[in-house]
């Protein structure tokens, strides 16, 4: 069941989108060559197929503690599949010379083969090359967290399995913004500061806080629900085992819109570093009929990517932040939990693709009324890919990813607190 007031205030906030679309091409003439609604150029299609062989607990896409997109056996011996990872349409039209659309509908497969909408928004980017330069968004998209993905259709390139932080901002922190960035030259350096002001994003922290971390490439798509696992005897009376992303939980958009700034540093050598503040300003006492509450989420995230010899290419991020929900008992909330993670990726470019390694450790710790040390998180992962381009349009990419975590909610559901899982991928990648 959606939510009654949300989904549809939700809904309501998209389709300007498209009107004001509209709006600005109607006076567009035929031959205008910055106007283009429908040519070859303005459409993408991508498909990944995929065959995996994972081991360990079930997935988190079937309502449990899993960390990965698969999981192993009932028995948790090694399970191999084949399985669609994702395909998508990507429609960029070209509405004049500094606007833009991009419009992303996706599938997934897997054990949870669904499709939606990915993103739909606007871009404003004037033509020039001054000292100063400005451009803006406006819709559906995701915050600019991830030195990971790329593309409009929001993909890994070197891997098949972002880290824990970008799989975390691709599964849950999804809103509906309107952003602007401003980029200053000064010598051989440049400075880009971008802030937002968003809104439908109030159930971030839901699944962070249930699940823990995960490492996946499952998104969220627009008016969706993600899977929870086994809550605690008190939060199976108030919460449902599922969460939607996307929505609005305070009884009105923009009644309590959140917010994220950013700011970026290109030197004059091959480095780049950033760093981002998001905060949801969601109401923590918010609660629909469906049962699903608002969660105040606030995070920190820096980043760098550096090149230190030719091919060479180091990218780093880490991430801490806290989220609460639910009234105050016992001067606390029911849940009040700190996260953190971080995660450093070497590769090695090459003419025809690229070997890549990365290291992940995350945590949570919750000090809340309701949801106790017993749902305490920490772990670790270590990931090996290697990428080849085929032809111009195929390329396939093979990872081994390793995760180690310990849980002990995992007890109540009559798991093992701590846990190990092996997932090796082989994905076949078209784009056209």
């Amino acid at each position: 069941m959606v939510a009654v007031r949300a989904l549809p205030n939700a809904r309501r906030a998209l389709p300007w989108l498209s009107v004001a679309a509209l709006a600005l091409t109607a006076p567009a003439r035929a031959e205008d060559r910055s106007f283009d609604l429908a040519s070859r150029e303005t459409l993408t299609v991508a498909a990944d197929l995929r065959l995996t062989a994972t081991d360990g607990e079930p997935s988190w896409t079937q309502g449990g503690f899993g960390k990965l997109r698969f999981g192993g056996a009932e028995s948790g011996e090694l399970r191999a599949r084949s399985a669609l990872g994702e395909a998508a349409l990507v429609w960029q039209p070209r509405l004049s010379w500094a606007l833009s659309g991009t419009v992303v509908g996706v599938v997934q497969g897997g054990s949870r083969t669904e499709a939606g909408l990915s993103e739909a928004f606007l871009t404003f980017k004037p033509l020039g090359d001054g000292a100063v330069r400005i451009s803006a968004r406006a819709g559906l998209m995701w915050p600019p967290v991830s030195l990971e993905h790329a593309g409009p259709e929001w993909a890994v390139t070197d891997t098949i399995t972002p880290s824990a932080i970008n799989s975390w901002i691709g599964e849950e922190v999804k809103v509906v913004a309107a952003e602007g960035s401003a980029r200053v030259r000064l010598g051989g350096q440049t400075l880009t500061a971008t802030a937002a002001v968003f809104d439908l994003n109030d159930t971030a922290g839901a699944l962070l806080a249930f699940r823990g971390w995960g490492l996946h490439d499952r998104v969220a798509l627009a008016f969706r629900r993600q899977p929870l696992p086994p809550l605690n005897e008190f939060m199976e009376y108030v919460q449902p085992r599922y969460s939607h992303p996307l929505l609005d939980a305070d009884g009105g958009v923009l009644r309590r819109p959140g917010y994220y700034v950013k700011l970026a540093w290109d030197l004059p050598l091959p480095l780049h570093l950033e760093a981002l503040h998001y905060d949801n300003d969601g109401d923590p006492e918010a609660v629909l009929p469906t049962l699903e509450w608002g969660w105040r989420t606030r995070f920190d995230d820096v980043g760098f990517i550096a090149e230190p010899a030719s091919g060479w290419q180091l990218r780093g991020q880490a991430l801490a932040g806290r989220t609460e929900m639910g009234p105050v008992m016992d001067g606390r909330r029911w849940i009040d939990m700190r996260f953190r993670a971080a995660y450093a990726l070497l590769t090695r470019h090459f003419a025809t693709g690229s070997l890549s390694a990365r290291v992940d450790v995350f945590g949570t710790r919750n000090r809340g009324t309701a949801v106790t040390g017993e749902a305490d998180e920490s772990g670790w992962a270590a990931t090996i890919a290697a990428r080849r381009k085929l032809t111009a349009q195929l390329s396939a990419v093979v990872e081994y990813l390793h995760v180690e975590s310990r849980r002990e909610a995992r007890e109540d559901a009559g798991l093992a607190a701590q846990q190990t899982q092996n997932q090796v991928q082989l994905a076949m990648r078209m784009r056209l």
